[in-house]
């Protein structure tokens, strides 16, 4: 049975919740609608009610039938799925917290807000229209027929709150352009990866109906003339979706480069033509951008701890020389550096990198690359820090890398003229006095400066034809379908932070070996040894692939030494498919058949991901 990656709910996302218009009547600065407004809100309901009427009289009737038509249940579901893509748009956008409970992903959740008290952290349980697909595909069992009904029935209750939220929240002109922005963001990084349909990989059909929806949304906001290119994109993309539906064999890369992107660049000039006032968040996504892959799309300052610790050139410059400086560790001998190689983009190339007094004996894991660090809403393998001030000042004062103390930095650099003169410009507010968060902010808005969406892929994806091989395009229409890896590293950051909202981190249990000798798993049991739910146990932050090329060796005990090995341990079933038995992994279990030619284009993909 296949079980996504765990979903991390950012403490930020309480701040960003807003942007997502949670509450619009109290953010309106009218206090009736105008008639466009309520046209959608009122299709948006009809759709709403739709989808319940169905799932009530056709979805439930079905499994509560003695002898279960298995053919005819998965015809219906997949006929629900298609009705909730109709509001998917909307219903992700203002009530995501909601919506999770009618699609979310099929396992355990927990709530980062517990990495402040991990004793108080419990599981959320996964309900919804992916978990009632685990019980129809690919085989339905009798035994498990009482809880497919339970199922159905919280589907239901769940959608009746929605259906009640929507009824009772205004709407507004801007917010639901945004949200059709972000729904074609959510294609294509979510729907067609097959990620929220696993098992039945009805990806095409799904976004086709997505498209459908916006198309008569976008209508009432467009003009025919002026924005040609946006309907003609919507209509072309409607039906080259309906013609090529195979999910192994859709080309995502035409479908991106000559629809979506035009789709989406389309809204975004339709929200700037749009008259009134547009409230403005923080979000990683910036709320301006056109397509996914704008150079400027996203926020490298999103996750820091507040705009007060938002990088400036003096913290960069500042920054960039306690990198370098042996002074910062106990044994005045290493720097962050170190371990973290600007040729190496920024690795070290060892498995594990020795402690730093020379003992022999090696960290706990591999060195991970300070590259786009900043996109990202966790720090370390087991996502223990929430920001990357608190990453810092943890590897500075860890007996085992740095062995440093922040009060014997801040003497140091207060008793050096430079220095002094450099924390000053860093920080003209602070003046002639430097604090250990001055210190930890510095270096963090070096890192972040760090931000690197230049690659060949990139250049290609904003609108560069020559500059993707055949193989690399090839690659990355496999890496984002039948080798699923977009599922866990979506496009286009290729990490683990969920888009497109971009506020929350997933982990994954992938039953990684210690050795390459033997089956056997590594040890190490991960975000468990923070969070205490079982569920957990072997469980990573899901890293970036881009500029895997020079970050060797792989995973977090460093145990694949190239991408082949790394390929094959994927295409077989990850730990399962050496053998290692683990009832919570989240990795399918499924070999993916990808032959070797396969495998070596989805290397050459990856490889363009290189930063320049």
């Amino acid at each position: 049975m296949y079980r996504k990656a765990g979903v991390i709910a950012l403490l930020l996302a309480v701040v960003l919740t807003l942007g997502f218009g949670t509450s619009h009547s109290r953010h309106s600065n009218r206090t009736r609608p105008n008639s466009r407004e309520r046209k959608v809100q009122k299709k948006i309901l009809d759709q709403m009610l739709s989808f319940r009427q169905y799932v009530s009289d056709s979805l439930s009737v079905e499994a509560r039938k003695k002898q279960v038509d298995v053919v005819r249940l998965r015809q219906v579901f997949l006929k629900a799925r298609l009705l909730f893509k109709d509001f998917e748009w909307a219903a992700e956008y203002f009530t995501a917290d909601l919506t999770r409970r009618l699609n979310g992903p099929p396992v355990e959740e927990i709530e980062n807000a517990d990495l402040l008290d991990p004793a108080l952290a419990r599981g959320i349980d996964p309900m919804g229209l992916q978990v009632i697909e685990e019980f129809i595909f690919p085989n339905y069992e009798t035994v498990n027929q009482q809880k497919l009904r339970s199922e159905i029935d919280h589907l239901l209750l769940n959608t009746d709150y929605l259906i009640s939220y929507f009824a009772d929240h205004q709407l507004d002109d801007w917010r639901i352009l945004d949200a059709a922005k972000l729904e074609i963001f959510r294609i294509i990084s979510l729907g067609i990866t097959g990620f929220d349909n696993a098992l039945s990989l009805n990806s095409m059909a799904e976004s086709s109906r997505s498209l459908m929806s916006l198309q008569e949304v976008l209508m009432r906001y467009g003009d025919k003339r002026k924005d040609s290119v946006l309907f003609d994109a919507l209509k072309d993309g409607i039906a080259y979706l309906r013609l090529y539906r195979d999910f192994n064999t859709f080309d995502r890369a035409i479908f991106i480069r000559h629809f979506a992107n035009k789709i989406s660049t389309g809204i975004a000039q339709i929200g700037q033509r749009l008259p009134g006032d547009k409230i403005r968040y923080n979000r990683m996504l910036r709320q301006e951008v056109n397509t996914l892959f704008d150079e400027q799309a996203f926020n490298p300052n999103a996750f820091s701890p507040g705009p007060e610790f938002h990088l400036t050139n003096e913290k960069v410059i500042l920054g960039e020389k306690l990198f370098y400086d042996v002074q910062l560790s106990g044994t005045r001998t290493r720097s962050c550096a170190s371990c973290h190689n600007p040729d190496m983009a920024f690795t070290d190339g060892l498995v594990k990198q020795e402690d730093i007094h020379g003992s022999g004996q090696l960290l706990k894991r591999n060195t991970p690359t300070l590259l786009n660090a900043s996109l990202q809403s966790n720090y370390f393998y087991d996502m223990r820090a929430l920001t990357l001030e608190d990453q810092i000042k943890e590897v500075i004062v860890n007996k085992q890398e740095m062995d440093g103390a922040l009060g014997q930095i801040r003497q140091y650099v207060s008793g050096n003229k430079h220095y002094r003169l450099l924390f000053d410009r860093a920080f003209p507010k602070n003046r002639g006095a430097i604090n250990p968060d001055h210190i930890a902010n510095a270096l963090a808005s070096y890192i972040r400066s760090l931000t690197k969406l230049n690659s060949r892929f990139d250049d290609y994806m904003r609108g560069k034809d020559d500059a993707l091989s055949k193989q690399e395009i090839h690659g990355f229409n496999l890496f984002t379908g039948k080798a699923k890896c977009a599922t866990c590293h979506f496009v286009p950051l290729f990490n683990g932070v969920t888009p497109p909202k971009y506020v929350q981190s997933e982990v994954e249990v992938l039953g990684v070996p210690g050795t390459l000798k033997d089956s056997i798993l590594d040890a190490d049991l991960g975000y468990f040894d923070i969070i205490g739910v079982d569920s957990y146990k072997y469980a990573f932050k899901i890293p970036s692939v881009r500029n895997i090329k020079k970050t060797a060796p792989y995973m977090h005990n460093g145990v694949y030494r190239n991408l082949d090995e790394v390929m094959e341990f994927y295409n077989t079933g990850g730990g399962a498919g050496l053998g290692i038995e683990l009832a919570n992994q989240t990795l399918s279990d499924e070999n993916l058949h990808l032959t070797e030619s396969e495998k070596k284009d989805i290397i050459a993909f990856m490889e363009s991901l290189e930063s320049r």
